[in-house]
């Protein structure tokens, strides 16, 4: 899927999915609760694990390619 996010924060809560996303554009910090934040740019890909709890703050208009799998 190919979505595209604009500057904001919210809050993430992944259950019992596997996300894979690659980000074509922007800018984004992902905070995972009780871990540093870490900055992923345009180019970068990661996967967020089932039982994520963090927040997600665009900081650049963001266009990503994802996957998700339960």
């Amino acid at each position: 899927m190919f979505s595209r996010r604009p500057p904001g924060e919210t809050h993430s809560i992944k259950g019992e999915t596997f996300e894979f996303c690659h980000l074509v554009h922007g800018v984004i910090e992902l905070t995972e609760k009780g871990k540093a934040p870490v900055i992923y740019r345009a180019g970068d890909s990661f996967v967020m694990k089932p039982g994520y709890v963090g927040v997600w703050k665009t900081i650049e208009t963001v266009r990503k390619i994802f996957v998700t799998v339960t």
